[in-house]
């Protein structure tokens, strides 16, 4: 666990409006249903597996979009886009939750807001595979302009919360996540369930998972207290 450095915010000093998590990754594990389905469309459309490059944590629309760029690949993009939407979602094999992710889901209650990259779809088919509870603000791809590390996600979450993004925390695994999180303003909690910790940037906190810290709720707001 790595506490905080000299300009971070200490988040056990805090009480948060709201807790905006991550999916995939921060509560779900599909990293091997998203490789397999990348690769899938990879070899659909005729492009190397290794020229992929950094996938995670970004809508796939963007990453399409950035393929067919620097290959020249010349796609239809609404085509490409909808063959991967259809693949992943037809993959949930071995979709589980992650440690920690559902006692902080149920601890936080109605405090709680799930932000991911994945369309409606399949980010509610994850959690349902995953045996997690969908949260009342789901903020999905479809449903903003700009995905992460855009800070439209957090920031249209926060809105849906009816709290200022700089009085939330933002949970996340990825680089992009994590930018996304700090240019909205909000506190963030890094987990080390897929980067390491030299590439996450300026996260307030880092932990292995959510099952290294508490979430709570009390008059105050939401509470972070790190476990032993």
């Amino acid at each position: 666990m790595t506490g905080p450095s000299a300009g971070r915010r200490v988040l056990t000093e805090e009480r948060f409006a709201a807790v905006l998590l991550d999916s995939d990754s921060t509560l779900v594990d599909s990293a091997a249903a998203v490789r397999r389905s990348w690769v899938a469309w990879a070899r659909r459309f005729g492009v190397p597996a290794e020229r992929l490059g950094e996938t995670h944590g970004m809508p796939s629309r963007q990453t399409i979009a950035r393929l067919d760029r620097e290959l020249d690949l010349g796609l239809d993009l609404e085509l490409a886009g909808a063959v991967f939407d259809e693949i992943e979602l037809n993959d949930l094999h071995d979709v589980v939750a992650l440690p920690g992710a559902l006692d902080a889901l149920v601890a936080l209650g109605d405090r709680a807001a799930v932000v991911t990259s994945a369309d409606r779809a399949l980010a509610s088919a994850r959690l349902r595979a995953a045996g997690l509870p969908e949260p009342e603000v789901l903020v999905c791809s479809d449903d903003v302009e700009r995905g992460k590390p855009d800070p439209a996600p957090y920031r249209e979450a926060a809105a849906r919360m009816g709290a200022d993004p700089a009085a939330c925390l933002v949970v996340e695994d990825s680089p992009a996540g994590l930018r996304s999180g700090r240019s909205a303003g909000a506190a963030t909690l890094a987990l080390l369930t897929t980067t390491p910790r030299d590439q996450l940037g300026e996260a307030d906190l880092v932990v292995p998972d959510l099952s290294r810290v508490r979430l709570g709720v009390d008059a105050g707001g939401s509470w972070l207290v790190p476990r032993a």
